[in-house]
């Protein structure tokens, strides 16, 4: 009975030992082991067995991105400017055995690392470089802390300043710039936006100018044209009277000289003139003596046109 126990206890203890010697390493992990305190190998992802009390499972990697975040670090400028700076480190072990063995506390030391070589490239900047350049002071410091911590089997991705931190006095003097600087730039705005008004103005008058010297011009034009109109219908028509006159004279003459009395009628046509000349205010009227010997040709011309 006894020896079925120490039997069954010993069972237990095999089975117990032989499950510990299993080990199922999960994605994006890596497992340094030693054997019998030296370096024996790294173990990816799988199931794997080791030697019971002999080997051991020295550190357990985990290979993925990591984050880590420091506190705020003193630095000063090219220019004595005090001010706290915190900065994200972004790593990656690529190299589980240098990570383990090659520096007692990784994480504090990639901090201290980044906090000497943020003074390094801050001391190198003026306070306004420091606020404007953060692309090129993150560029710096990746590639200074990716080639210090390649020794130990990490690799920086990105390095990013969190928060820059100027002191009290240097805030409120950048704060009244800014507001300095924002009445420039409304008081710009302004004069910009009244010097347009009164160049869209001008414009305007100008415009109208235009227009109204335009129109006045058409009016004129109209106006000339319809006087031109005008005087050439007054001409037409003047033209029109006189070529009737004409007319009528033609088809008198021709009239008189078809009833056969041409000298008659001649001397008629004198003698009708000397009775509009005496109707005159005239005084005195001078007859020619061959108008007197008419006297009685002229009653037989009327006598005759009245025959016919």
């Amino acid at each position: 009975m006894f020896l079925g126990i120490v039997l069954l206890i010993l069972l237990i203890l095999v089975v117990l030992i032989v499950a510990s010697c299993i080990k199922v390493v999960p994605q994006a992990q890596a497992y340094v082991v030693e054997r019998l305190g030296a370096y024996q190998g790294t173990w990816g992802v799988g199931i794997h067995f080791k030697v019971p009390i002999i080997d051991r499972v020295a550190k357990k990697v985990l290979l993925k991105e990591q984050v880590a975040d420091f506190p705020p670090q003193p630095v000063i400028t090219k220019d004595n400017v005090t001010m706290r700076i915190d900065t994200v480190v972004f790593f990656q072990i690529t190299d589980p055995k240098l990570f383990t063995y090659g520096v007692e506390n990784p994480i504090m030391a990639i901090e201290n690392l980044t906090a000497t070589t943020l003074r390094n490239i801050i001391g190198d900047l003026e306070l306004d470089q420091t606020l404007t350049s953060r692309e090129t002071i993150n560029a710096k410091m990746r590639a200074s802390l990716d080639v210090a911590t390649d020794p130990w089997g990490i690799k920086v991705n990105r390095v990013e300043l969190k928060n820059i931190i100027p002191p009290a006095a240097i805030q409120d003097a950048m704060e009244k710039q800014m507001k300095a600087e924002r009445e420039r730039r409304e008081a710009i705005l302004r004069a910009e936006g009244e010097k347009k008004s009164t160049i869209l103005v001008a414009e305007g008058k100008k415009e109208s100018a235009i227009l109204e010297a335009e129109a006045e011009k058409q009016s004129a034009i109209l106006r000339a044209e319809a006087e031109k109109e005008k005087m050439i219908r007054e001409a037409e028509g003047e033209a029109e009277a006189i070529l009737k006159v004409q007319q009528a004279t033609a088809d008198g003459l021709r009239y008189i000289k078809e009833v056969g009395a041409d000298d008659a009628v001649l001397k008629l046509k004198s003698l009708e003139a000397f009775e509009k000349a005496a109707d005159g205010q005239a005084t005195k009227i001078i007859i020619p003596s061959e108008i007197q010997n008419m006297a009685g040709v002229l009653a037989s011309a009327r006598e005759l046109l009245t025959e016919k």
